[in-house]
This record gives C-alpha cells, sequence and structure tokens, in this order.
C-alpha cells in the first residue's frame, strides 16, 4: 500500500490529491465498492462515484493508458515494475555511497555525542529515520483547509517525534500552532462533559494569545457541545489571524477511558471536520489526533472522527531503516552489504521497534558489549532492556485482567481472541499485535521475557 501511495503521488505530482481522493482509491485498491465507501464515510454514494470518476480520468491522462477502478490493480502494478527494474541498480549504488560517506565521519556521530534514547527525537537530529511516505504525505494533507489527520501507534513508536516534525513544516508555513497533551490534564478536568470541553477551551485560547471569555458564549440551555462550537465559531476562529491554526491533540486515548466525555468529544471532532466543507471558518482549522490504540469506546459510523480524514499507522522499521540508523550511529556492523544479515536477529528480536532499536544501538556504539551479547542477555533482568521490561510488567500487574490476557498470549505461539478492551490496551503498551480482536506477541523479547515471568 505504501508503495502504491507513493507511486500515485508522483504520477500525479501536478494534481495533489485530497483526503477525499486518498480514501476512495485506498478503498478501492481494497476492492470495496462505492456503496460501502459512502456508508463507512458519510458522504453520499453519487459524490463518491463522482471522486472515483475524477480519479480514474487523472490517472488514465498521466499513464497514458486506460485506467478504471477494475483495473486500478493491473495498472499501477504494470507502472510500479517499471518503476522499480529502472530504480534499482540507482538506489543500490546510491545507498552504498552514502553508506561510506556516513561512517567516515566520526566527528558527527561519535560515542560521546549521543545522547541516551529518550522521548522524542530531536528536530534536526541525524538519528530520526523516515519512513517514507508517510512525512510527506501528513505535512502536505496539513495544507488542506478543514484536514483532519490521525497518527495511531503503540507507546514509543515514534509518534511525539513525527508530531514535532509536523508542527515545525506548520510553523515553516505561518500556521499558529495549539499544542494539547491530554496526559496533563488533572483527573478532575474529566468529571464530566461541560468541564472538560471548558478547560479544553481556555488552553486553546491561552495558546492563540486570546483572553478566554467563555461566559460571553457558554449557555447551559443549548448544552456544552454547541456553546464550545460557537465559542470556537464566533469567538476563536473569528479574532485570530487568517492564517490556518492546527490543533495538535497528544494522548487522545486517555479519552477513550472516559466514555462519558469520550462519546461527546470525538463526534464533535468529526463534525468539525465536516463543517469545513460548507463553511470557510472552519477551514481555519486543520485538526492532528495522536493516540496509541483503536477507540474500545461504541460510536456510530457517522459519528467517529476516525473513519474520515486521513489516518497513518506508525509501521515498525524495516530491515533497511534499521541499518539505516546503525549507521547513524556510526556502527561498522551495518557499513556493508552483509550489514542487513548481522543486524536481522536484532529485528526479530524486538520486531522493528524503534525505541528498543534505538537502546539497542545506543549501547553497542558505547563500546559496552557485542551485538551476540546484547541479544543473547537481552530479555533477562540485567540485559540492556531490563527497566523497560520491568515497568511493564509493573503496568500488568496493576490490571490483573490484562495480566491474565498476556498470559493467553504467552502460553501458544498461535493468535489468541481477546475481550476488545484488554486487546486494545495491550496494544496500547505496545505488547501486542491485533488483528482484529486476535492477539500475538509483538516481539520476540516480550514473549521471552513474559514468558519467563509467567513461570515463576
Amino acid at each position: 500500500m505504501d508503495e502504491l501511495l507513493e507511486s500515485v503521488k508522483k504520477i500525479l505530482q501536478d494534481k495533489p490529491l485530497g483526503s477525499i481522493q486518498w480514501f476512495v482509491l485506498n478503498q478501492s485498491w481494497l476492492g470495496k465498492t462505492y456503496s460501502e465507501m459512502a456508508e463507512e464515510s458519510g458522504y453520499g454514494n453519487n459524490y463518491i462515484k463522482e471522486i472515483g470518476s475524477e480519479l480514474w480520468q487523472d490517472l488514465s491522462v498521466a499513464l497514458g493508458r486506460r485506467v478504471t477502478k477494475k483495473n486500478l490493480h493491473l495498472a499501477l502494478k504494470k507502472h510500479l515494475q517499471s518503476e522499480i527494474s529502472v530504480q534499482e541498480n540507482f538506489l543500490e549504488q546510491k545507498f552504498d555511497e552514502e553508506s561510506s560517506s556516513e561512517i567516515v565521519s566520526p566527528d558527527l556521530f561519535s560515542a560521546s555525542n549521543i545522547e541516551f534514547p529518550s522521548g522524542p527525537v530531536a528536530l534536526g537530529s541525524p538519528l530520526y529515520i523516515n519512513r517514507p511516505p508517510l512525512e510527506e504525505l501528513v505535512c502536505q494533507e496539513l495544507l488542506h483547509p478543514g484536514a483532519l489527520i490521525r497518527i495511531k501507534a503503540p507507546r514509543k513508536m515514534g509518534k511525539s517525534s513525527l508530531l514535532n516534525r509536523m508542527i515545525a513544516y506548520a510553523k515553516e508555513q505561518d500556521y499558529q500552532i495549539v499544542y494539547l497533551d491530554f496526559q496533563e490534564a488533572d483527573q478532575d478536568v474529566f468529571a464530566c462533559l461541560d468541564k472538560f470541553l471548558r478547560w479544553f477551551s481556555v488552553n486553546v485560547s491561552r495558546q492563540l494569545n486570546l483572553l478566554p471569555c467563555l461566559d460571553d458564549f457558554w449557555d447551559t440551555e443549548m448544552g456544552s457541545k454547541v456553546s464550545c462550537k460557537i465559542y470556537f465559531e464566533a469567538y476563536l476562529l473569528q479574532y485570530i489571524e487568517q492564517s490556518p491554526v492546527v490543533l495538535a491533540l497528544n494522548e487522545v486515548h486517555r479519552i477513550f477511558e472516559h466514555p462519558n466525555i469520550a462519546q461527546d468529544f470525538l463526534p464533535m471532532l468529526r463534525f468539525w471536520h465536516e463543517q469545513a466543507k460548507q463553511d470557510p471558518i472552519w477551514q481555519k482549522l486543520r485538526m492532528v489526533v495522536v493516540h496509541t490504540t483503536d477507540i474500545y469506546i461504541p460510536l456510530k459510523l457517522n459519528q467517529s472522527p476516525f473513519n474520515v480524514g486521513i489516518t497513518i499507522t506508525l509501521p515498525p522499521f524495516t530491515l533497511k531503516q534499521l541499518q539505516n540508523l546503525a549507521l547513524c550511529y556510526g556502527l561498522d556492523c551495518a557499513a556493508d552489504s552483509e550489514g542487513v544479515k548481522r543486524l536481522a536477529p536484532l529485528h526479530a528480536m524486538v520486531g522493528g521497534h524503534p525505541y528498543l532499536l534505538n537502546l539497542a544501538f545506543y549501547h553497542l556504539c558505547q563500546g559496552e558489549m557485542t551485538l551476540e551479547v546484547l541479544l543473547e542477555t537481552a530479555s533477562i533482568p540485567v540485559g540492556i532492556y531490563g527497566q523497560h521490561l520491568r515497568e511493564l510488567l509493573t503496568l500488568l500487574q496493576k490490571e490483573p485482567e490484562l495480566m491474565s490476557a498476556m498470559q493467553q498470549v504467552i502460553a501458544t505461539d498461535e493468535k489468541v481472541e481477546l475481550d476488545a478492551i484488554a486487546a486494545y490496551k495491550l496494544e496500547s503498551m505496545g505488547l501486542v499485535q491485533l488483528n482484529g480482536n486476535q492477539a500475538s506477541a509483538m516481539c520476540k523479547l516480550y514473549r521471552l521475557y513474559f514468558s519467563q515471568q509467567f513461570g515463576k
């Protein structure tokens, strides 16, 4: 799918697609009918068909051959194959050149200059590894009026690092930024919807350098959601400059734990996004929603903000990206064509998890141990992952139902059907990967460690 997105971007470089065009393209590739797309997205059937018709026409003109919904796979695969055959030799040669040039710069990547992995990767850091085409895709989407972008991934997968780069890009466009992290909210903020929306509105006001004046717009007769909408529409979005506002909402999964808030707040975000299709004032607002897992609060399809806009799920690092990261740490073991083979066991051990890979490369570049020793001791308490693993075990011990669910996952090599909420919470912690409600251990490291712990 990533290859498809990148290929279509290049094909239609003069006509960038909006979020609804990407949705139709994505769903068509998956074999969905226009009726199914309309039901899932909330758009009319005729509108979806019209978007599709224009999309196939643009692709036909760009490729010089007829493209339809039915022959989409064949047309794009032929195009991809022709591109791949031309680029393979070039990319291989370019990578070899870049690898050798990176390794001969010891001053830049000396062990003493590299900080211990903790928190988001700093802007401008050579240790940030791109996951094409995600970075370009989300930044381009920010340019669309009324955009709604969702970034989903378990803990420590790089969500905040990506979000910070999106914010930096938005600042380059002279956009105004509002950043809210729901982890910072006091527990009593979630007591009721009215209190939560007032906290939300006051924080947005402050960051836009506007004096909060909620009482001028809040009306108990109309209700909290309508009052909040009017406050944004008639005050915040009216009095800011003409430049768009990026509303970045981090750690949104905390709201999932409060159904009384989630069942109203999340549909409200969707409604605001829909308003931008017809109201210029709402086109100023571009929303970015970041969370660790899928929502486990039942919402109607036409109320959820998670089936509109664009969704980005951060994948683990590939072997090539792992090799690039090792080069950034100045590790000779990744320098030549055998580097991937040497690093493959590490990739299998941690499942391509960015934080766990950074931790491994940090210790390797300090000269503390060899790769072989690191792998042999990875799952034991004195290994480099000891503290990280103990933190995860402590979290499980606080919630017996999660401990029980994880024991089920570890007990077999097959996928296990779990209770939906337990499955989503384990996914949020990064312990399992899900296919529906069926779960399996995220990586070999977790399977080894928890097998040892549960065996005690």
